[in-house]
């Protein structure tokens, strides 16, 4: 019998892998006592590392992490000087979460707190309905996470594989990379499928493992 036990990510600074499509996020997140107005929106695909980043700072700066879709109902006085806010794209289109949104920023900037947003793209293309609210995210400060470069990837593979503790040949990484979507969110979808495929077969994740899979699903 297998089990899939998932896999434990690990958002530590060790386990971050800098590369000149993350590099100039990086050092606006480290250098936070600069942020303009103590705010900064970190934007990027699906899977890019803004969730890695973000726990980073939280860890670094002593900050609190929460998700947009609790924002409704939170006394903004109530919490913590310094906090990160993920998936703030989502509160689009819903106006509970919009108006959160905009009486968190207004708090925030009189409090004098730091505070980091994470999204998949700038704020003019959310979909907002408040006006107030687009424009006060239109003020913040952005860093961007760029799509992932080889070297990025490959490193994303690498560690995707050992979160999932499977130990796998050097040549399979550069075989992967090669053929899949170049995104990091492709990797994710694609270090999931062998584990599982593996799993189902008893077999070990090797490159001809990868070139079944790749085959029968048409991105060899």
């Amino acid at each position: 019998m297998t089990f899939d036990l998932g896999a434990a990510e690990d958002f530590s600074r060790a386990g971050f892998f800098a590369s000149p499509a993350n590099a100039e996020a990086q050092a606006v997140l480290a250098d936070w006592a600069h942020w303009p107005q103590n705010r900064l929106l970190l934007t990027g695909p699906e899977g890019a590392g803004k969730t890695h980043l973000a726990h980073i700072w939280a860890q670094e700066a002593g900050a609190t992490l929460l998700m947009a879709a609790a924002l409704p109902g939170l006394d903004p006085t109530s919490l913590p000087p310094r906090l990160v806010v993920e998936e703030a794209d989502a509160v689009a289109g819903r106006p509970a979460h919009e108006e959160a949104l905009f009486h968190l920023l207004n708090h925030q900037a009189h409090s004098g707190g730091h505070l980091l947003l994470t999204a998949r793209r700038a704020p003019r293309d959310w979909g907002l309905g408040l006006p107030d609210l687009l424009s006060r995210l239109q003020s913040l400060a952005i860093a961007r996470l760029d799509a992932p470069d080889d070297a990025l990837l490959s490193a994303v593979l690498v560690k995707l594989f050992a979160d999932r503790q499977i130990a796998v040949a050097p040549n399979l990484i550069p075989y992967l990379a090669a053929r899949m979507d170049r995104s990091i969110a492709a990797a994710r979808a694609l270090v999931a499928a062998l584990d599982a495929r593996a799993l189902a077969l008893g077999r070990p994740v090797t490159r001809a493992l990868a070139a079944e899979l790749l085959d029968s699903t048409g991105n060899g």
